[in-house]
């Protein structure tokens, strides 16, 4: 699964992790109005995208990046500052504790619709309006966009022209782990940034910083495919994670209490992965050998996969969830107790 919260929360914390630190650096070395930061997951697209922003509009900026101290620096941290337009979902700035316009609020607040889990055209045009603005605080503006992918049709033609012609001081920063679902224009506009993973013990040794055991590090880590901010998100299903390959052959559907469905669906792609994996002579890339359940034919488990990946497409509409995971587990259980 992406994350045992949400599908697009990052880490809180403001220290750095020192291969986004890196990359931060790096990138603000090099001259240009708008990146593309674009990268699989969990490798810190947010973080490196808002590591920008605070350094663009950093009041005493080093090399290094923001000072961390400046009133531009604790206007960031406390989600106010006037330069800064942070251009989201309605679900994903609420997840991560950005305040949605006024009347956006209004309206649900008073019940008339849910959060967007796309970028708004509404948003959009707000956007544009921000960055004909002169600074507030005379040192530019900047756009963080997150995650550029929901922005549909509409919305990224509405930014287009402004990525083309930026009117004023203003700097762009999109952050997406599916950059194939953005317009060609939009990439074009824009300068490409592939976010690098970080090695294993640099990996292990930030999560443990972050206050995870090392034990439980590792566990997450192997869970979330590589990818530190994903696997800090795994932390509360950690104890869970071992026993899921085998609980769902026996169609234990509670070890996906309180989980989403697309993080249920997640976990079952990465079992169907790991067995398929095996199937093929290769070792398993989630769980460990002995975590994973020896039942399942090629044939199965090859179709319970590409199930699993048309059920993704849809996963977020709004079902029922406690059926969705019966009927998830109990195809689960149907693939894997078929004999190889």
């Amino acid at each position: 699964m992406n994350n045992a919260a949400s599908p697009s929360a990052a880490p809180t914390s403001t220290a750095l992790a020192p291969w986004i630190a890196a990359q931060a650096q790096s990138l603000l070395a090099q001259r240009g109005h708008a990146w593309l930061l674009a990268g699989p997951s969990g490798l810190g697209q947010y973080a490196l995208a808002l590591a920008l922003a605070r350094a663009w509009l950093c009041d005493r900026p080093t090399a290094a990046g923001a000072c961390g101290v400046c009133a531009s620096c604790h206007a960031i941290d406390v989600h106010t500052h006037a330069d800064l337009c942070v251009l989201m979902p309605e679900t994903v700035l609420l997840d991560l504790g950005w305040p949605l316009s006024e009347k956006a609020q209004s309206e649900i607040d008073g019940k008339k619709r849910k959060p967007s889990k796309e970028i708004r055209v509404e948003a959009m045009r707000d956007t544009v309006e921000f960055a004909q603005r002169t600074s507030a605080r005379g040192r530019g503006k900047a756009v963080l966009v997150f995650p550029a992918e929901r922005m549909n049709v509409f919305t990224a033609n509405a930014l287009l022209k402004t990525l083309e012609e930026p009117a004023g001081d203003v700097k762009f920063a999109l952050a997406t782990d599916a950059a194939h679902l953005l317009l060609p224009t939009i990439r074009s506009r824009c300068l490409g940034h592939t976010m690098l993973w970080p090695d294993q013990p640099s990996a292990l040794h930030w999560l443990q910083a972050q206050g995870l055991p090392a034990a439980q590090a590792r566990v997450l880590l192997r869970a979330s495919g590589g990818r530190p901010a994903d696997a800090l998100m795994m932390a509360p299903v950690s104890e869970r994670w071992s026993l899921l390959p085998k609980a769902v052959q026996r169609g234990d559907v509670s070890v996906f209490k309180d989980w989403t469905p697309a993080q249920t669906v997640d976990a079952l792609h990465k079992i169907c992965h790991d067995l398929l994996a095996v199937r093929a002579g290769a070792p398993p890339r989630f769980f460990e050998p002995a975590d994973l359940p020896k039942g399942g034919s090629w044939a199965s488990l090859s179709a319970w996969g590409k199930s699993l990946g048309e059920t993704r497409r849809t996963v977020e509409h709004p079902f029922n969830a406690g059926l969705m995971q019966e009927a998830l587990v109990s195809q689960a259980q149907l693939a894997l107790n078929l004999k190889a």
